[in-house]
């Protein structure tokens, strides 16, 4: 990460003719908050002087304590290369603070820094995350909504001129490099109009910046090429959906903690016992991982994704996977979470769940090196392996239940993250739909 000064931001700001400076944050639920301000209010948003009515934002705080204050984090400045020359525009990335200059402990990216000082804790200095995030490309309509008419009928790694998406995507990766992305790969995914964009891990904080950064990217050079990108993990019926597979890994400065030679798998006691820990507590973080109701129609058995907690080095139908990979690239691969998550919040669930694992010494379960898809029930049973949540109902059922993950969010994130989602199931269960048109309105 570039570490930047005040002055060296007010240097670049003026060789680079920025006009405008976008004071970016993240909401409950994922969404990339921003206000902006002429290049004239720099000085007094690097002071921490920029306030901002909280009421206003999803999940922050009641109307009759709404003023927040934004604190920039001056290593997340970056011009976004596609402003015209004669006006740029720069960002950087803010934590949210209270009045008192104490931070907001509704704030998603502030909640994740308090994990991270628990890992430090127990004497980890890095906790690394390796994002894979997918999304699909869809056409728009000549008012530019977003229509289902996909843009290509590629599939995995296929080229142009069945992928016709190349061109968008190869713009994106150039906007990201010129950003400070390191790209490790650019292809097209399974179904048609999905695609992946690897960039190089990060500790989780920037990890998490990445992510946020990466989604804006992909959106904005999308529109410039007449294409709507959605990270919506389950837009079309029979394809696989869109994942966000987390490799993580925790280091002690350049160790990489989870390897050991001399062990089996070369997988050292922490992390057999990190591996522990996320699987004794998916089924209860799965309601933050997987935070939709539309993330329930990827977690199905079919296309790809996870739906049963187990875990192998080889195999890629359970929740875990070991990449072959080792010594300073051992890692653990979740497979489960999506790009829906507030990479945040998904964050500190993870390392939370992780970490009592290895507070607590649980014990890894045998790896199943099996296609689970094909065991029936009974066999799934007889090896000890759980489902995942099957709707949002369900996962929010287990997570209020699990004193660890609640723990990981905090009171006020708990609390606003449940009702917002329970509102979110309550409109869907009530809701009629098409498909029950079709079905039953001839029938009966």
């Amino acid at each position: 990460m570039a570490k930047y000064t005040k002055d060296d931001i007010f240097r670049i700001a003026n060789e680079e003719n920025v006009k405008y400076i976008r004071l970016q944050f993240t909401d409950l639920l994922g969404i990339i908050k921003n206000v902006e301000i002429p290049v004239s209010q720099l000085e007094k948003a690097l002071g921490n002087k920029m306030m901002f009515d909280g009421s206003s934002i999803e999940g922050f705080v009641r109307i009759e304590e709404s003023d927040m204050y934004l604190y920039p984090d001056l290593d997340t400045w970056v011009i976004f290369p596609w402003t015209p020359e004669k006006g740029k525009v720069a960002r950087l990335i803010c934590d949210i603070y209270n009045p008192d200059g104490t931070p907001f402990e509704g704030d998603p990216r502030n909640n994740l820094k308090r994990i991270l000082k628990e890992m430090e804790a127990l004497g980890f200095t890095h906790f690394n995350l390796g994002p894979e995030p997918e999304f699909f490309l869809f056409k728009v309509d000549e008012k530019g909504n977003p229509t289902l008419e996909l843009n290509d009928n590629g599939g995995y790694f296929d080229l142009a001129p069945t992928d016709l998406g190349e061109n968008c995507r190869r713009d994106i990766v150039l906007e990201l490099e010129e950003m400070g992305f390191e790209i490790e790969a650019s292809h097209h995914e399974v179904a048609p109009g999905q695609h992946e964009i690897d960039f190089k891990y990060a500790d989780a904080l920037k990890a998490c910046d990445d992510i946020q950064t990466f989604k804006l990217v992909v959106k904005t050079i999308a529109r410039k090429h007449g294409l709507h990108a959605t990270f919506m993990p389950k837009p079309l019926f029979g394809v696989n959906g869109s994942g966000m597979h987390c490799n993580l890994s925790l280091f002690r400065g350049n160790e990489n903690a989870f390897y050991d030679p001399s062990s089996e798998l070369q997988l050292s006691e922490v992390a057999r016992h990190f591996l522990a820990g996320i699987l004794k507590h998916a089924t209860s973080f799965t309601a933050v991982t997987n935070p939709t109701v539309n993330s329930y129609k990827r977690l199905v058995p079919g296309y790809e994704a996870p739906c049963y907690v187990a875990w192998s080095a080889r195999n890629r139908s359970p929740l875990i996977r070991i990449p072959a990979s080792r010594g300073l690239s051992t890692r653990v691969e979740v497979r489960s979470v999506d790009p829906a998550a507030n990479p945040y919040l998904a964050m500190a669930v993870l390392l939370a769940a992780g970490l009592d694992g290895i507070k607590n010494k649980v014990a890894v379960p045998a790896p199943v090196d099996r296609n689970i898809y094909v065991m029936t029930k009974s066999e799934r049973e007889k090896a000890g392996i759980v489902d995942l949540p099957a709707t949002l109902a369900e996962a929010l059922d287990n997570l209020k239940t699990n004193e660890v993950i609640c723990n990981a969010l905090g009171q006020h994130l708990l609390e606003h993250f449940i009702e917002a989602k329970e509102i979110e199931w309550d409109m869907f269960r009530t809701q009629v739909h098409q498909w029950e048109r079709d079905q039953y309105m001839s029938v009966y």
